[in-house]
């Protein structure tokens, strides 16, 4: 009876011991209390806990990825757009992430759902889709700032996709196309400029002199006579006609 009693009492030893031994790997922590109060942060390693008057809960600080569910919003230009993003986090104050707020996972997520329906929907379609690193800079240091509370650091948010309707898809389209027909007819537009303002230049130039104004009336009738037309009309510079005037006039 008396060894009965002894090995039962070694049994309820060692399964006091086996409960009351936690070990926590390296990336882990342990939120101990002790009779319901907190009373410190424990591991990595081997952590004795006292059955009873003492309990843990572990959090890891890993960096976790979560997607945010895709969300209805309204931006700035009366645009209606389904937007999703990726955030990515990690807990730096095990106390606070236990102390703090009950799910800091759930918390974390819910919050991100909102602070992504009111940062896009202050901005025109556009600028989600031509800014979306800026915008992502902007949802992360607001979230960054609202979790530091809970001891959370957000360190990336990622804006996934932005779909849009099938409707506003064509009319983006046709704006597209009228941007690039406008900047087609700047850019000819400026073309005409610039030829017109050489041409003017050029004209200067001839104009002050005139034996520059002789070569290039000389070429301009030997690009004529290697035409096949049989009729050549050429206009008669305003020096030669004087030239033969005076001609006439000393030969009478």
């Amino acid at each position: 009876m008396f060894e009965f009693g002894g090995l039962t009492v070694v049994l309820f030893i060692v399964v006091l011991l086996a409960s009351s031994l936690r070990i926590l790997r390296e990336y882990e922590r342990g939120v101990v209390f002790l009779l319901g109060r907190f009373w410190k942060v424990k591991g990595p390693g081997l952590v004795i806990i006292i059955p009873g008057i003492q309990q843990m809960v572990r959090v890891d600080l890993r960096t976790m990825v979560f997607d945010v569910p895709s969300q209805d919003v309204i931006s700035r230009d009366n645009v209606s757009v389904k937007v999703n993003a990726v955030v990515y986090f990690r807990v730096i104050d095990p106390a606070k992430a236990i102390l703090q707020v009950e799910d800091f996972l759930n918390a974390t997520s819910q919050l991100a759902q909102t602070t992504l329906r009111a940062v896009l929907g202050k901005h025109e379609l556009d600028e989600m889709l031509a800014e979306r690193e800026r915008l992502n800079q902007d949802l992360q240091q607001l979230l960054d700032a609202q979790t530091d509370a809970w001891g959370i650091k957000v360190s990336n948010v990622e804006i996934k996709h932005v779909d849009i309707d099938e409707s506003m898809v064509r009319a983006i389209a046709k704006q597209a196309e009228a941007e690039r027909e406008r900047r087609a007819k700047v850019i000819h537009a400026e073309g005409e400029l610039q030829a017109s303002e050489k041409l003017l230049a050029a004209a200067d130039i001839l104009a002050g002199r005139p034996q520059a104004m002789q070569l290039r009336y000389l070429q301009t009738l030997s690009n004529i006579a290697g035409d096949r037309s049989n009729t050549i009309v050429f206009p008669m510079p305003g020096e030669l006609m004087n030239l033969l005037m005076r001609n006439t006039k000393s030969g009478e």
